[in-house]
């Protein structure tokens, strides 16, 4: 009798179960939840969070290391530890989140004829970032790094070479964005579009200034100049400021640039570095008076050497130049920046200078100042270009240090771009800092996030077993 009770009861106990289990992933799915993003509005999220924060990251940590601006307190990023990110000085979470939300436009634009118009400009975007990414850290996971659907969530690390070289890679997929865009036939327009409003020729134009980027970032090692002279002929590149890759940050929340609602205090520690003091005044260049506010001590416009030791120097904010009202107090004028007419034209006076492509160098050099000049909301002096320092060649100058050294002050928060360029081009002269923590050396990478060492160990040590993840060790297109 105790055996048949024991059965009885583990028969209800099962039927129980059967019942309740049966249909539970219907019963507890709301039919009114979506389980997938529109491509418009991932499409928009990911121009606006990349844009907004870079910018940032721009402004407190990419603007150190190209030494635009110099740190009074808290510094130790300043001073060239660069694993020890304060403000700003990690993009590797931005970037990566990003092109994974950018790989899911990509994905609803294979399956839908609905969303093909994405498939062009979401490639583009995926090979800005991709740069931005191996130009910064140099030899990172990509080709299966966005593939954790497939199993994919401890990826190898590629080489830089490859990123920009192979199929897939950087330069492949903006050629294949240009070929999307003018292929497409449907009538769907490009919505969510912050940079352009759904204009596809400007997309085009924008894919192939990239280009011209990219190639020049890689003309060390590569003969790019056939594809530049063809991307020239073409002249489908970004060519005025009405073209430019950007987008309006506003005077007031949410969309006012990140600095403006920052504390205070947090605000006031970045001044103007001594290394653009000097540039700008032995240019006579009046833009100093939009990226800096004169010294409160002196009137003028003072700069600091970057990479005080705050610890044993006693700094008065009042003695420097703070930064600008243009980044907190009238935000309404500054653009998060993805590419721009006046770094276009800066790249091609680069490549005529040096023989690349056969066009007038001077003449792209004088177009990419003037452009700068009006995108920084400053009118330039008659005789900038004509007597004086700033004169193409002017009293022995290098042009080509001339060409670099202007594109360097144009991009002012862009990003990490200074940096990456002084690496490139080794222009314009950085000085050491005054209390170096990487013995004195100007680093050259930035190094991989500490999680990497926890969370993709076996990769991560493949990756470091040579260069022992330094800041000192260069990447693939710097290696000369």
């Amino acid at each position: 009798m105790n055996t048949l009770y024991k059965n009885y009861i583990l028969l209800l106990i099962s039927m129980l179960f059967v019942s309740c289990s049966d249909g539970f992933e219907e019963i507890n799915t709301n039919p009114n939840a979506p389980i997938e993003v529109q491509p418009e509005l991932l499409f928009r999220q990911v121009i606006y969070d990349y844009g907004e924060q870079m910018s940032y990251e721009g402004f407190v940590a990419g603007n150190l290391l190209s030494q635009h601006f110099a740190m009074v307190d808290f510094n130790l990023f300043d001073r060239h530890d660069l694993s020890s990110p304060q403000l700003g000085g990690n993009p590797w979470p931005i970037i990566y989140r990003n092109l994974r939300d950018n790989e899911l436009v990509l994905e609803a634009a294979g399956k839908s004829p609905v969303y093909e118009v994405f498939e062009g400009p979401a490639l583009i975007l995926k090979a800005y970032m991709a740069a931005a990414l191996t130009d910064i850290y140099g030899d990172v996971p990509y080709f299966n790094a966005l593939n954790g659907k497939q199993g994919h969530i401890t990826p190898a690390y590629d080489a830089q070479e490859d990123i920009y070289l192979a199929s897939g890679g950087i330069l492949d997929n903006l050629e294949k964005a240009v070929v999307a865009i003018k292929n497409y036939s449907g009538s769907q327009t490009l919505k969510g579009d912050l940079l352009y409003n759904g204009r596809l020729q400007a997309w085009i134009n924008l894919a192939n200034s990239l280009r011209i980027k990219y190639l020049m970032r890689i003309s060390d090692w590569v003969d790019v100049a056939p594809a530049l002279q063809a991307i020239v002929n073409e002249g489908e590149y970004i060519q005025n400021n009405a073209d430019n890759a950007t987008f309006d940050f506003t005077n007031s929340q949410p969309n006012t640039f990140r600095m403006a609602v920052l504390r205070s205090g947090d605000f006031n520690l970045f001044v103007q570095s001594e290394t653009l003091e000097e540039v700008l005044e032995n240019l006579n260049d009046p833009r100093q008076r939009v990226f800096f506010r004169p010294s409160e001590a002196t009137g003028n416009y003072e700069g600091l050497r970057n990479g005080p030791d705050a610890s044993n120097t006693s700094i008065s904010v009042a003695n420097y130049s703070l930064t600008g009202t243009i980044f907190r107090e009238n935000t309404g004028a500054l653009d998060a920046n993805f590419m721009t007419a006046w770094e276009t034209y800066f790249l091609l006076a680069e490549a005529a200078e040096k023989g690349l492509i056969s066009q007038n160098a001077q003449a792209y050099y004088e177009m990419g100042v003037q452009l700068a000049f009006e995108y920084w909301q400053s009118e330039m002096p008659s005789s900038y270009l004509t007597t004086g320092n700033a004169a193409y060649g002017a009293n022995g100058a290098n042009p080509l240090e001339q060409i670099i050294t202007q594109k360097w002050i144009a991009n002012t928060i862009n990003g990490y771009e200074g940096w990456i360029e002084f690496r490139r081009t080794g222009f314009p002269q950085l000085k050491n800092v005054a209390a170096s923590l990487n013995n004195g050396l100007i680093p050259v990478r930035m190094p991989y996030p500490a999680d990497e060492a926890a969370l993709n160990a076996v990769n991560y040590q493949a990756a470091t077993a040579n260069n022992k993840n330094s800041v000192n060790s260069k990447v693939w297109w710097d290696a000369n």
